[in-house]
């Protein structure tokens, strides 16, 4: 085995000494270890605060009105992250324009089953999130291990430089499989605000065409 190669290793092991040092402060941060985002973690979103006016009295899933079939079919175009807030606006106003009846009450049932599906949606996000960060947690502990068992490797009298080879190939994957999920993971915590966001507009859009 080359010095050079020793020195190598060593070099490597430094690196990500620094990453994983910077990564457990950035959890320590946080009380809870199992979710990594930025965002404050609410599981469950608040009906009433999407719907600015009030609530009928005593409003829950068994008072809400039955659905027409139109209305129906406008539920399952509204919890559909796919389709664009300007898309979903534009079958409010002819789901309004058209309907029978579109008041405020008919208006918030159409809310309500959106809300039901989406807040759904938003909840297994999360729980998908929080499973995430524990597989994070659990790479960055084995990574921890590894470099610890090459350090003491390297430390012996006579070193085992097949095995240092053995596990430096294996934390440099490591390393960067838990780089690329960092770096995913923006966009997998923006994902519970957007569905936020989207069942806000959809409130504000059901409200201002109602009539």
């Amino acid at each position: 085995m080359e010095i050079n190669k020793k020195t190598g290793t060593f070099f490597i092991s430094a690196i990500l000494a620094l990453l994983w040092s910077f990564s457990h402060a950035h959890a320590a941060a946080f009380d809870d270890p199992s979710w990594p985002c930025q965002q404050r973690k609410v599981v469950d979103l608040s009906l009433g605060i999407m719907w600015t006016v009030p609530l009928p009295r005593e409003f829950d899933a068994n008072s809400r009105r039955a659905l027409p079939k139109e209305a129906q079919d406008l539920v399952v175009l509204l919890s559909l992250r796919r389709v664009s807030l300007e898309q979903a606006e534009e079958a409010v106003r002819s789901f309004s324009k058209n309907a029978e009846r579109a008041d405020d009450d008919i208006m918030l049932s159409i809310f309500a089953a959106v809300f039901d599906t989406l807040a759904d949606t938003r909840r297994h996000v999360i729980d998908g999130i929080e499973q995430y960060s524990l597989k994070q947690i659990a790479l960055s502990e084995r990574i921890d291990a590894a470099r610890s068992q090459m350090r003491t490797l390297a430390e012996t009298g006579y070193p085992d430089f097949d095995r240092i080879d053995r596990l430096e190939e294996q934390l440099d994957w490591d390393a960067r499989v838990f780089r690329d999920r960092a770096r995913s993971l923006t966009y997998v915590c923006e994902t519970p605000v957007l569905i936020e966001k989207r069942l806000y507009a959809v409130a504000q859009m059901l409200l201002k065409h109602a009539r």
